[in-house]
C-alpha cells in the first residue's frame, strides 16, 4: 500500500498495536467487553439476531490511560507537524477541544476504534489495520470532506430513494447501516422502527465540505424537510428522535432532532409517490426563502403548530395561518386559489366561511389550509398573488395561476 505520510505511518501503527496489547490485557485481568444484541428484521421472513462487541464504549472508557501512553505521545507529536491532520482534527472535534485533544480523539482514537471494530475485538489483523489506515489517509489528504446525517422517518412509506434537493434524500432504511457505526443505535430508534412499511424510511442530508468548512446545521435542515413532506403528503410523520452524523464515513456525532420535527402529530400515514415527491422538493426549495417573508413564515409556523393542537386552538391557528397567508379576505381568496371548478369553490367557501366565523375547522377546511400553504409556496410572485386573486374574484382572469396541490 502506498503511504503518503511515511513518518506518521509507523507511529500510528505502533499506537494501535500497543493499544491492542494493553486492551487485551485489560480483558484478561477481568475487564468486561459489552455486547449489543442486534435484531435484523426481514419483511416476510424470520428476524435474525447478532451479538456485536461494543469496542467503542470499552475503548472510550479507557481514553485517559491510552492517551498517557508513550506511543500516543510520540504519535501526537508527529501529528502536530502534519497540517492536514490539524485541519482534519479541527473538523471532527469542533472548536472547543485543544489541538492535542483533537488530534488524539479524532486521529488516534478514531483509528484504534475503527481497527478494533474491523477486527471484531482486539485480536490483531494486519489487513484490517491497513484498510482502516488507508481510509484515514484518504480522509486526511483529501480535498473535501463527505458529511452525512441520517434520521429515522416515521409515518411515511418511501418505496424508493427520492431526491428532495438541497442535499436531502428520503430513502428506505438499510438494516445495519446505523449499527455499523453505533452498535447501540437500536435503543435510540423509534419503537418498532423497521417493522412496518411506514416506519422503515430515513431522511439523509449529504454535503461535500471544503477543508475547514463547518458541518451544516443538520437538525434545522432536516426539520425543513419534515415540514415540506408534511405539506406535500398530509402524512402524520416525524423524524428522529435523534440524527446520526458521519464525516468521511466515520462517526461524527449524535444530535437530537428539533422537537417540532421529532413529534409525530395525530393522523394517518401516507406514501411518498411519484406525484408528491416533486411537490415536496419544490416546497422544500421554497422554504429556504420563507424567512425573508415574515407573513409567510408566520403562516408556516401557525399551520405546523395546528397539527398538534385540539379544538378550539387548532382552528385558531388555522385562521391565523390563512390570514397571514392571504390577508383578511382569505375565506374568499382561498377557494379561488385552490380550484377552478365552481362547485368545488362553493364547497370550499362554505367550509372556510364557517371557520372564519369562529366555528371549528372541518376536514375540508383543514386540508384547504394545507393546500393553500403549498400553493403560495409554489407561486413565483407571492407579493402579487393577493392582487391576482382579487382580479379573478372581480371576473378578470388572473395573469398567473398558482400551482395548488390537488390531493
Amino acid at each position: 500500500m502506498p503511504v503518503r505520510a511515511p513518518l506518521l505511518y509507523p507511529l500510528l501503527r505502533g499506537f494501535v498495536l500497543g493499544s491492542f496489547v494493553y486492551l487485551g490485557r485489560e480483558l484478561e485481568e477481568g475487564g468486561e467487553l459489552p455486547f449489543a444484541f442486534e435484531e435484523h428484521v426481514q419483511r416476510g421472513g424470520p428476524a435474525l439476531y447478532e451479538l456485536r462487541p461494543l469496542v467503542r464504549a470499552f475503548i472510550e472508557e479507557r481514553e485517559l490511560q491510552l492517551r498517557n501512553r508513550e506511543d500516543a505521545r510520540l504519535a501526537v507529536e508527529e501529528l502536530r507537524r502534519e497540517p492536514a491532520a490539524g485541519i482534519f482534527a479541527g473538523a471532527h472535534a469542533g472548536p472547543r477541544a485543544t489541538q492535542d485533544e483533537a488530534l488524539f480523539r479524532t486521529v488516534l482514537l478514531g483509528l484504534l476504534i475503527s481497527t478494533a471494530e474491523a477486527c471484531g475485538g482486539f485480536d490483531w489483523d494486519d489487513e484490517a489495520f491497513e484498510r482502516e489506515y488507508a481510509l484515514l489517509e484518504a480522509s486526511l489528504f483529501g480535498e473535501q470532506r463527505r458529511y452525512a446525517a441520517v434520521a429515522p422517518l416515521c409515518g411515511l412509506f418511501v418505496p424508493r430513494p427520492v431526491e428532495l434537493g438541497l442535499g436531502l434524500v428520503a430513502r428506505p432504511f438499510v438494516a445495519g447501516e446505523l449499527s455499523a457505526h453505533w452498535p447501540e443505535s437500536r435503543g435510540l430508534l423509534p419503537r418498532g422502527f423497521g417493522r412496518e412499511p411506514e416506519r422503515s424510511a430515513v431522511l439523509e442530508l449529504r454535503r461535500e465540505l471544503d477543508h475547514g468548512q463547518a458541518a451544516p446545521d443538520a437538525p434545522d435542515e432536516l426539520a425543513d424537510a419534515v415540514s415540506a413532506l408534511r405539506l406535500a403528503t398530509s402524512a402524520a410523520l416525524a423524524a428522529g428522535p435523534v440524527l446520526f452524523e458521519t464525516l468521511d464515513g466515520r462517526p461524527f456525532g449524535i444530535q437530537p432532532v428539533l422537537p417540532i420535527a421529532a413529534t409525530q402529530p395525530p393522523g394517518e400515514a401516507s406514501r411518498l409517490d411519484a406525484f408528491r415527491a416533486p411537490v415536496a422538493a419544490e416546497v422544500l426549495a421554497a422554504l429556504a426563502d420563507a424567512d425573508g417573508d415574515p407573513a409567510l413564515a408566520e403562516a408556516l409556523d401557525r399551520w405546523e403548530l395546528s397539527l398538534f393542537q385540539n379544538e378550539p386552538f387548532r382552528s385558531e391557528q388555522l385562521r391565523a395561518a390563512l390570514a397571514a397567508l392571504l390577508g383578511g379576505a382569505w375565506a374568499l381568496r382561498t377557494p379561488v386559489l385552490l380550484s377552478e371548478d365552481g362547485a368545488e369553490r362553493e364547497r370550499l367557501h362554505g367550509a372556510l366561511t364557517a371557520l372564519a366565523e369562529g366555528g371549528p375547522a372541518d376536514a375540508m377546511a383543514v386540508d384547504a389550509a394545507r393546500r393553500a400553504v403549498v400553493a403560495v409556496l409554489r407561486t413565483d410572485d407571492r407579493g402579487a398573488l393577493g392582487h391576482e386573486l382579487d382580479r379573478e374574484l372581480l371576473g378578470v382572469p388572473r395573469r398567473e395561476k398558482a400551482r395548488a396541490l390537488a390531493v
